[in-house]
């Protein structure tokens, strides 16, 4: 515990001061490329208003290529959900790296609890890992327990999933990798039963100093933390400014263009 302090205070005396990312993960949704278009035009102008934040859509894979017809600045960029580890090949279904960012996707989301409830292993996630970062994608490397306990044993959990899916990572790669902290138990809880600022802060520094035992301090410092839990406008500045987060994974907020362009707004004043 008295190693943890230490890190806590030596962490915030060289913490590094950045943009906040906000990534709007649409999942399986709108049902049509008409709806995606009304969507992000919806957000567009407050995204490309907000100086201190960089936003990233990640709508389904058939529409990154039309949506990003629509945008030619540089705070809003594009994702995709998911990608499969190898190039080419005989993958019916599946996507690589290569053909997600030669539709003009620069980020993919990895290891999200959806993808691991359907069987996805730490293992698979470090090939995904892997694939991705040598293409030059931004990875956004979903971490997160279903459930806590008394004892703290989710925090071995949170520190395998993390280290098997950065095995072989080198060091220059991981300027390109984001670490979403996705808590299972807090999604789409309510306010009482969600995740506090002083967990998620908690959760921040254990992340940083995980890192740093992987890799080295200055690593650790800038890797960007985002929350993956609910975030909601209504949650969002306490976990901003007492979590200190770098930025969230928004789920169905994301799919209200009011709503989302009201968390774009609190962090821009971050």
């Amino acid at each position: 515990m008295e190693c943890f302090h230490i890190f806590r205070l030596w962490y915030y005396t060289n913490m590094p001061k950045n943009k906040k990312l906000i990534v709007a993960n649409w999942k399986m949704n709108p049902q049509s490329l008409v709806e995606a278009k009304k969507l992000f035009l919806g957000v567009k102008k407050t995204a490309s208003g907000t100086s201190n934040v960089q936003t990233v859509i990640c709508p389904p894979n058939v529409f990154i290529s039309e949506l990003n017809k629509l945008y030619s600045g540089h705070r809003v960029s594009f994702g995709a959900q998911d990608v499969f580890w190898k190039e080419k090949g005989s993958y019916t279904g599946e996507i690589s790296p290569e053909e997600i960012k030669s539709v003009g996707a620069e980020y993919v989301i990895l290891g999200h609890s959806e993808a691991r409830a359907f069987g996805e292993t730490n293992e698979i996630v470090n090939k995904k890992v892997i694939a991705s970062l040598k293409a030059g994608l931004n990875v956004i490397l979903c971490i997160g327990e279903s459930k806590r306990d008394a004892h703290a044993l989710y925090l071995k959990f949170l520190t395998e999933q993390l280290k098997t899916a950065l095995l072989s990572v080198g060091r220059k790669e991981l300027k390109n990798l984001i670490v979403a902290y996705e808590p299972i138990w807090a999604i789409g809880k309510t306010d009482e039963d969600a995740i506090s600022p002083h967990q998620m802060h908690e959760m921040y520094i254990f992340i940083k100093k995980t890192l740093t035992e992987l890799y080295d301090k200055k690593i650790a410092l800038n890797i960007p933390i985002i929350y993956g839990g609910s975030a909601e406008p209504d949650n969002v500045n306490e976990l901003l400014v007492e979590g200190e987060v770098d930025g969230f994974l928004v789920g169905h907020a994301s799919l209200e263009a009011r709503e989302f362009n009201e968390i774009l707004k609190i962090a821009n004043k971050k």
